[in-house]
């Protein structure tokens, strides 16, 4: 539960009126301060960037259905955060769904919005647990970034934009064609998450789809025979194939 005299607000929904709606309520709840608003998780996840620097988000009252990135999983990514927020979502889900939010003790608050049932919501606030995001998935599409704590800001890099995963010793390095980031994921997780994006070539390495050039044997440092490795798109790097996967090769070939 937050103990702050002050709470330090931001409303993210794609629809004006519910922020308005929103806005107008807490102006009726003392010691509490709307610090912006956000039309969808991208730019909610922007500001809390730069609210790390400035001003801490104690709350974010954030709706699960909304474009380009939805609740839940902005909710991820928030996380990661050095200072995450208290979330509360707000939402117009079904019963079904609903139920799902009060078995895992999630906060949630069911439009239309009323002002007592968003003052006992704000005095119970409370930090999510990755158990309780992690149950709540089903309920989201799957996710449209990877976000990547950098130097205490949350970077997202769009899922179409990787080339390739691959898994070394406790980190996973995702490739775009600028550069290399850090995340800590399961290799495992990630390949049944994005099973139609990716194929696994090795053991510690899955490779876009999309990023696939083709395949060739060459000579990889000092092993006698050649391998197969498969050449991608926008980096110089090739990706060997294991021999369990070498039938990829030839499914391609047909």
């Amino acid at each position: 539960m937050l103990n702050h005299n002050n709470l330090n607000i931001i409303i993210a929904d794609d629809e004006a009126p519910a922020r308005n709606r929103l806005r107008t309520l807490l102006g009726d709840i003392p010691n509490t301060h709307v610090q912006a608003e956000a039309k969808n998780g991208k730019e909610l996840l922007e500001m809390m960037n730069q609210a790390q620097t400035e001003q801490i988000v104690n709350i974010v009252l954030l709706d699960i259905r909304m474009p380009e990135m939805d609740g839940i999983e902005t909710a991820q990514h928030l996380q990661k955060l050095t200072q995450p927020p208290a979330i509360i979502f707000t939402t117009a889900y079904d019963n079904y769904a609903i139920k799902a939010f009060e078995i895992n003790a999630v906060d949630y608050l069911l439009k239309p919005i009323r002002l007592e049932r968003l003052q006992t919501a704000l005095q119970k606030a409370r930090a999510l647990l990755p158990s309780q995001l992690e149950k709540l998935s089903p309920l989201s599409p799957q996710r449209t970034h990877l976000s990547i704590n950098e130097r205490g800001r949350i970077l997202l890099v769009p899922i179409s934009d990787i080339i390739y995963l691959r898994a070394e010793l406790k980190y996973i390095t995702v490739r775009t064609a600028e550069r290399e980031y850090l995340i800590e994921e399961s290799l495992s997780h990630l390949e049944q998450e994005f099973s139609h994006i990716f194929t696994r070539l090795h053991r510690n390495c899955l490779v876009a789809n999309a990023y696939i050039l083709g395949y060739e044997k060459r000579q990889q440092d000092d092993h006698a025979e050649k391998q197969w490795v498969a050449l991608l798109k926008h980096v110089p790097e090739t990706i060997r194939v294991s021999r369990r996967q070498q039938h990829l090769i030839r499914q391609n070939a047909l």
